[in-house]
C-alpha cells in the first residue's frame, strides 16, 4: 500500500485533559438481534467509552507532549483496552470515565505487533458498565465508531464494513494484519476507541487511518483491530479480556 498510514492519536502541546466513558463484559454476537439506531449505540456504548491522555511522550531535543486517544472498558474490573501507539512512551496516562471520574493507569499488558494495550485505572467509577463484545462482521455491515479526534469527546460516526483481512505498512514497525476496513469517520483522537455492530457490540479497536497525502486526516478509509485479536493480546486468550 503506498498510501500513508496515519496513527490516530492526537498528539498536542504538554497538558490539557477533558472527559470521558466507562466499562463493558464479553457476551457473543447473537446474529439474529434487532438493530438498533444510532443514537440506540451510541447511548448503549457511551458509559464504557473512556477518554485516554498519554503524557511525557517525546523526547529532549522535540520537547514534551501529549497524546490524545480513547479506549472502551472491556471488563466489569474497570480493563480498558485502546490502541498501543496512544500510550507508548508515555510517563503518565490518565483516563476520564463517562462520568467524569478521573484516574492515572497503568499498562498492564501490550501487544505491540497488533497495536493494541490493556490499562488498569486506580480508581473507578461507582458504576462500572463494561461493553458487550460481538462477533466477527461482514463486508456490507453496519458500524457506527465512538471516540474522541481532536479532543471532541464523545464523536460518533456511522458506516459500513468495507474489506476484512486487510494489511497495511507502518514506519519502522511490521504491518497490522487481519484488519477491519471501514468508513465511519475517525481522526486523531479517535485511535483505541470502540468499532461497534448494529447490535451495539464492540467488533473491533480503531487503531489507523489511511490517505494518499502527508495529511493525517480522514478521507474514507479507517482501520481496526477485530477484537477477538484484541482480546488475546499480552497474556488473554482470545475469548477474555487479559487481565
Amino acid at each position: 500500500m503506498s498510501w500513508a498510514l496515519a496513527l490516530t492519536a492526537f498528539v498536542v502541546l504538554r497538558g490539557g485533559g477533558d472527559q470521558a466513558p466507562a466499562a463493558a463484559r464479553p457476551s457473543p454476537s447473537p446474529s439474529q438481534s434487532p438493530s438498533l439506531t444510532t443514537a440506540e449505540v451510541f447511548r448503549t456504548l457511551a458509559p464504557s467509552v473512556v477518554l485516554i491522555q498519554a503524557n511525557g511522550r517525546g523526547d529532549r531535543t522535540k520537547g514534551m507532549s501529549s497524546a490524545l486517544g480513547t479506549g472502551v472498558v472491556a471488563n466489569a474490573d474497570g480493563t480498558i483496552l485502546t490502541a498501543f501507539h496512544v500510550v507508548e512512551g508515555a510517563t503518565a496516562v490518565t483516563v476520564t470515565f463517562a462520568d467524569g471520574t478521573r484516574s492515572p493507569a497503568t499498562v498492564a499488558d501490550s501487544a505491540p505487533e497488533i497495536d493494541i494495550a490493556v490499562l488498569v485505572p486506580e480508581r473507578l467509577p461507582d458504576v462500572v458498565v463494561p461493553a458487550t463484545l460481538g462477533g466477527g462482521p461482514a463486508i456490507g455491515d453496519d458500524v457506527v465508531a465512538i471516540g474522541n479526534p481532536l479532543g471532541l469527546v464523545d464523536t460518533t460516526t456511522t458506516g459500513v464494513v468495507s474489506g476484512l483481512n486487510r494489511t497495511v505498512a507502518r514506519s519502522g514497525a511490521a504491518p497490522l494484519a487481519g484488519l477491519i476496513q471501514f468508513d465511519a469517520a475517525v481522526n486523531p483522537g479517535s485511535s483505541g476507541g470502540p468499532l461497534l455492530n448494529s447490535q451495539g457490540q464492540v467488533i473491533g479497536i480503531v487503531v489507523a487511518l489511511a490517505n494518499p497525502t502527508d495529511a493525517g486526516t480522514f478521507i474514507g478509509v479507517g482501520f481496526a483491530v477485530p477484537i477477538g485479536s484484541a482480546l488475546g493480546a499480552g497474556e488473554g486468550d482470545g475469548r477474555q479480556p487479559p487481565l
